[in-house]
């Protein structure tokens, strides 16, 4: 079962136990005097909203009226409207692989408060955002006794990852997570970048890293660089957040799924 604030969710593996599981959640119900809303409630289906997703038995949808709302914009013409556009976009980032680079043009016309500008630049990565969300890939569940796996990327102004399980050697992904660097992060050595990568994704998904083993997929000597003693301050705080997750360092291999096709290179 799973409770966010006023929605619930109870879940089962086989549809034989789903009555069983309901009967213990309501015991739970009773004990504690909660009350349930008849026209909120749905039992026995394979699919349902919730939190803004639809969530079926296998797979993690987009919101179609938010996908919708951003595929009927026209080019924003001024700051509100772009705001608009960015907080749309930042309602899906989960499903956008590279959000904030995806977004960069749009984040850096943010800044410009006094003397806005629809460029050239900004066109093409809307136009390229709405392509995106046009096809805009399905997430999947974590299921107990997973291995799970990260690819982390960063550029000069951005840092990005991907969560993905793999099952009978096919690869499919659970979560984007990615951030625009402030101008401090983005003076900091390729190595720390990974390692800030690392950490953001950690802090955005700590249930995931708290509940499965997690395997680091890098081309970069990850492990090595924060274990060693001459590392700066920020690797040595990043090795010492890191240490309470049980991960493991890999070696990057060919990503298998054409959704994960732009993380191919750090």
């Amino acid at each position: 079962m799973e409770v966010y604030v006023e929605d619930m969710l109870v879940k089962s593996n086989e549809s034989r136990n789903h009555v069983e599981d309901l009967e213990e959640t309501f015991v739970v119900i009773r004990k504690y005097r909660l009350k349930l809303n008849p026209e909120k409630c749905a039992f026995g289906v394979k699919g349902r909203h919730f939190l803004g997703f639809m969530v079926t038995q296998r797979d993690i949808e987009g919101n179609p009226a938010k996908i919708k709302a951003i595929l009927d914009m026209g080019p924003p013409t001024n700051i509100d409207e772009l705001q608009r556009l960015t907080g749309r976009m930042a309602a899906l980032s989960r499903f956008i692989s590279k959000f904030a680079e995806k977004g960069l043009p749009f984040f850096k016309t943010l800044r410009k408060v006094k003397d806005f500008e629809w460029s050239e630049e900004c066109q093409q990565a809307f136009g390229e955002v709405k392509a995106y969300l046009a096809k805009l890939p399905l997430l999947v569940k974590s299921i107990p006794g997973d291995t799970l796996y990260l690819y982390i990327s960063s550029t000069s102004q951005a840092v990005s990852s991907v969560l993905v399980r793999e099952e009978d050697g096919a690869q499919t992904t659970i979560y984007y997570v990615s951030k625009v660097l402030n101008v401090a992060e983005c003076r900091y050595p390729s190595i720390e970048k990974m390692a800030l990568a690392l950490v953001i994704t950690i802090r955005k998904l700590r249930l995931y890293f708290l509940s499965y083993p997690v395997g680091v997929k890098t081309n970069t000597p990850q492990k090595q660089v924060l274990r060693k003693l001459e590392a700066s301050g920020r690797l040595v705080k990043c090795a010492i957040e890191l240490s309470e997750y049980d991960i493991s360092y890999l070696p990057r291999t060919t990503i298998k799924a054409q959704a994960l096709a732009d993380f191919i290179s750090e």
